[in-house]
């Protein structure tokens, strides 16, 4: 995809231009067009979007199943072993999340580490995996239509995601924030009125961004490296999403800055089939076991740098 194409040679370029200069020296803004260029063919001004997520007595969107860390024989899991593998929905856009690696070519990111463990539990080795890249409109039809076990792609759990599917326990807490150009005057997504704001298709960020007071313009794309071409461009005022996913952007563009508190909660959770409880069970009690090292080991690998200290979040069960 051109789109994408456009996203990893700027942000190569903004890189290389960091390095070149003397140590500490300020990285200028890169200027930002006048003229606004034609949006790309996958990048839509949305007119309509639906709120978020509802809140209806009896969903408590942080409450799973309680762990059940067995295998019995015709389980879901039984089933994965047979197979030899298991299949992964994840992203390979989002930098320190789910990214593919330029030297090695292979997925990397805590969402990944993350999908890495559970395949070692239940198959006794970290690369009997298989992934599939998916943007986050897929997340949950690649579940309904069986075409991988779990997805483990920033996935917040809202309770109108749960009439369609199961989610684990909540594996990490972010908070959506915005991100602009380093010289421009937004402070926070108050700020934004009237403005293109950048979010993907069928994310909780998207939903978000429409139920803002001041009423952004949001503008949906497919992926989160499509939403950093359209501010590199001038295309939109601003991204707005989840933290971990503005922290990679800013990482690859260091012309761009997080402004703003958060302004709300996101949830991160493993998406399952709605009929494998059974697989939630297991799920969450391999999510129970890495909430030590090897949670901590990951995050404090990708995002503590850029995030600051944290701890696993707390598991809740209905």
């Amino acid at each position: 995809m051109r789109v994408k194409k456009l996203a990893v040679l700027a942000a190569v370029a903004a890189l290389l231009g960091a390095g070149c200069g003397s140590p500490g020296a300020p990285v200028d803004p890169a200027p930002v067009s006048s003229v606004r260029q034609p949006m790309p063919a996958n990048a839509t001004v949305e007119t309509t979007v639906e709120g978020g997520g509802s809140t209806e007595n009896g969903c408590d969107p942080a409450a799973s199943l309680p762990p059940k860390g067995d295998i019995p024989d015709g389980s879901t899991m039984d089933e994965i072993r047979d197979r030899g593998h298991l299949r992964v929905g994840v992203d390979q856009n989002t930098f320190l999340f789910g990214f593919r690696n330029p030297t090695t070519g292979q997925l990397e990111g805590f969402d990944i580490d993350i999908a890495r463990s559970i395949a070692e539990a239940l198959l006794g080795d970290p690369d009997a995996i298989r992934f599939r890249a998916i943007s986050s409109a897929q997340r949950i039809p690649v579940l309904q239509n069986g075409e991988v076990d779990i997805v483990v792609r920033t996935f917040s759990i809202t309770c109108d995601r749960l009439k369609e599917i199961n989610f684990s326990t909540v594996y990490y807490v972010a908070g959506q924030r915005v991100l602009v150009h380093q010289n421009s005057d937004v402070e926070s997504i108050d700020d934004l009125g009237g403005k293109r704001v950048c979010a993907t298709k069928s994310s909780t960020s998207l939903k978000n961004i429409a139920k803002v007071d001041s009423k952004p313009v949001p503008v949906s794309v497919d992926d989160w490296s499509d939403c950093l071409v359209l501010l590199q461009q001038g295309q939109v005022e601003a991204v707005s999403t989840d933290d971990t996913i503005l922290a990679g952007m800013a990482e690859q563009d260091p012309t761009t800055k997080i402004v703003g508190d958060r302004f709300t909660d996101e949830l991160y959770g493993i998406g399952i089939p709605k009929e494998d409880e059974d697989m939630v069970r297991y799920v969450n009690a391999v999510l129970e076991s890495v909430r030590g090292g090897p949670w901590r080991q990951s995050y404090d690998r990708w995002l503590r740098d850029r995030l600051g200290a944290a701890n696993p979040p707390q598991p809740q069960y209905r």
